[in-house]
Formats: C-alpha cells, sequence, structure tokens
C-alpha cells in the first residue's frame, strides 16, 4: 500500500509513518469482514419490464370492471325489465329518456372487451418477454395516451421504458425468441 500524499511505502495502520497523513483502510483489508460481492448490472428495461407487464394487466382489469358498471348503468336506464315496463325511470319521469341509447349497449359491450383483451394480452406479452411484446406495448401504449388520467400515466410509462433505439436492442437482447 502506498501513501497518497507522500508516495511512501506504508503497512496497513491508519497514518502515514512518514508525513502522518491517514491511510484509508477498506473493509476489505480488515480481518473479519467479507469481500464485497461483485455488483450485478440490469438494463434499464429489464429493472422496469416486470412492473409494466403487472401494471398493463391491472389497467385491463380495471377496464373490465369499468366498462361492466357502465353497462349496468346504461342497461338500467335502457332496457325494458322482465315486467315489460321501463324501469324507474318511467314511474316518476314519464317516458324513457332515450330509446336510442340501447343501440350502445352492444357497442359499449364489444369495446370494453376487446380494449380488455389487448390490454391483458399486452401485460402477458411483457411479463413473458415475447418478441412481439414491444412493438405491440408501444401502440397501445400511445392508443392509451388519450383515456385521462390511467391511460396516460400508462402510455408515458410505457413510452420511456420501451420506445427508444437503445431499449429495443435491451429488449431483443433479453426477450423470448420462442
Amino acid at each position: 500500500m502506498v501513501c497518497q500524499s507522500c508516495g511512501t511505502e506504508v503497512n496497513a495502520d491508519a497514518f502515514c509513518s512518514k508525513c502522518g497523513a491517514q491511510i484509508p483502510v477498506s473493509p476489505q483489508a480488515q480481518p473479519g469482514y467479507p469481500p464485497f460481492p461483485p455488483a450485478m448490472y440490469m438494463s434499464r428495461v429489464s429493472r422496469h419490464l416486470r412492473t409494466l407487464g403487472i401494471l398493463w394487466c391491472v389497467y385491463g382489469i380495471y377496464h373490465l370492471v369499468k366498462g361492466l358498471l357502465a353497462l349496468t348503468f346504461l342497461s338500467a336506464f335502457t332496457v325494458r325489465g322482465f315486467t315489460g315496463e321501463w324501469p324507474y325511470w318511467s314511474y316518476y319521469h314519464g317516458p324513457s329518456p332515450a330509446p336510442w341509447m340501447h343501440a350502445l349497449v352492444p357497442v359499449i359491450a364489444t369495446t370494453t372487451m376487446v380494449w380488455t383483451a389487448l390490454l391483458l394480452l399486452t401485460g402477458y406479452a411483457l411479463l413473458t418477454r415475447r418478441i412481439w411484446g414491444r412493438v405491440l406495448a408501444i401502440v397501445v401504449g400511445v392508443l392509451s395516451l388519450i383515456a385521462i388520467p390511467f391511460g396516460t400515466a400508462m402510455g408515458i410509462y410505457t413510452l420511456w421504458v420501451l420506445a427508444s433505439s437503445a431499449s429495443g436492442m435491451e429488449y431483443e437482447a433479453i426477450a423470448d425468441q420462442s
């Protein structure tokens, strides 16, 4: 070991015997301390990929629940009950608020199911590291940007993790090629 101040050869003492400068003692040099393990490098994409996949699955389930609630409320106000009478609305407010809204039920049901399937597929592809998962996640992330606030947050996070060309190379290196 060499003193950083004067360049004199020193022992493992705390101070230099020639100039008196303090010699830094590493924990590895002290008896009884194990050496430090080597630091493991994880790329930015691999650090965030599992979190991103789980968030897409959670967002898909959230979207499904939100769509089912919307269908329930829309059906309650537009579809005739088992008795053939309009529900609560007609008893107190006269005719149905908007009979044409009944046509929205299949449209909302279809879009809810397709979008939920797409969100869950994106989460699955990222969690299992499919080679096509990155492109799907970027496309779904861009489409989700208009769904304020959760879709916007998911889209921004996805684009931050996966959109750069360096992220593309990192993703290809860790992707499952099967």
